[in-house]
Order: C-alpha cells, then sequence, then structure tokens
C-alpha cells in the first residue's frame, strides 16, 4: 500500500505518538486520584515499568493502547504496509507483556490492565464505571487480577 506522506511526515508523525500521559491513562489517574487513591507514575524498578503503582495494594496498573498492545477490538488492525515491521514489533510487545506479567505475578503484585478501547473507543465503557471497576479491584484484595476493556 502507497504512503500518501513523506517518510520524513511519517518519521514526524510517528514520534508524535505518546508513551506516557496518555488520554486513557489521564482519565485513569485523574479518576482514581479524586476518589482518594495515591500512586506512583512509571516505576522503572518494577518489570514492564507500570503506568500506576499503588504501594499500599501491591497493585499496578497498565492503560495498554489496543494498537501496540495487540488487543484484539476494533481498534486493533494488521497494518497493510509493511507488514513484517509491524507483525514483529506488535508480536514482540504482546511477548513482554506477558512476561512482565508473570514477572510481576511473580513478585506477588496485582496487576491490573486497561484497553484504550473501554475508556475512547467506539464501544467504550463509561469513564466513571471503568474507574469504580478500578477502585473495587484495589480495595479487594483477594482479586489478583483484572482486565477491563470495551464492549463488544
Amino acid at each position: 500500500m502507497y504512503d500518501f506522506v513523506s517518510p520524513e511526515t511519517r518519521s514526524r508523525m510517528m514520534s508524535g505518538i505518546k508513551g506516557k500521559d496518555t488520554k486513557p491513562e489521564i482519565i485513569l489517574r485523574q479518576g482514581l486520584h479524586k476518589l482518594g487513591f495515591r500512586y506512583k507514575l512509571h516505576d522503572r524498578n518494577l518489570p514492564g515499568m507500570p503506568d500506576m503503582v499503588f504501594p499500599r495494594y501491591k497493585a499496578v496498573i497498565f492503560a495498554n493502547g489496543c494498537f501496540w498492545h495487540g488487543h484484539s477490538c476494533h481498534m486493533f488492525k494488521w497494518p497493510s504496509s509493511n507488514e513484517q515491521l509491524w507483525h514483529n514489533k506488535i508480536n514482540r510487545n504482546m511477548e513482554m507483556d506477558r512476561e512482565n506479567l508473570s514477572r510481576l505475578q511473580e513478585m506477588n503484585w496485582r496487576v491490573g490492565i486497561v484497553w484504550e478501547c473501554s475508556l475512547t473507543g467506539k464501544y467504550r465503557i463509561n469513564s466513571e464505571e471503568v474507574i469504580e471497576l478500578c477502585a473495587q479491584w484495589l480495595e479487594a484484595t483477594d482479586m489478583t487480577s483484572i482486565e477491563i476493556g470495551g464492549q463488544c
């Protein structure tokens, strides 16, 4: 498939994609903070550098982008150009996600994953509901993990 922008423009566009402080992450952070939850951001000492770390609850939350992490939802579609590069990249991201999840669980951390589609997609859930689900999970110490995606 032909790319309609120059390589320089494409490079500039791709470099503008954020890995931190994304819209879903900000929504979660503000909502949970408003409910009284305190957290650290992007702790480099933990596998996968979780978006939010809640030491009091021995829990972490990742706000995953559906495209970059290969989520099986309407927001993810394999690119039709440079297919091998994208398959390698996204499959490697998914493999690293599994490894980080396993390592965190071995360290007795509880892991929450909130998918981008749950907060911004066509089938999104009300953001207050997503935040409330996260809050309930944080306080329910018997639940080791949670995964929240959009309604399909």
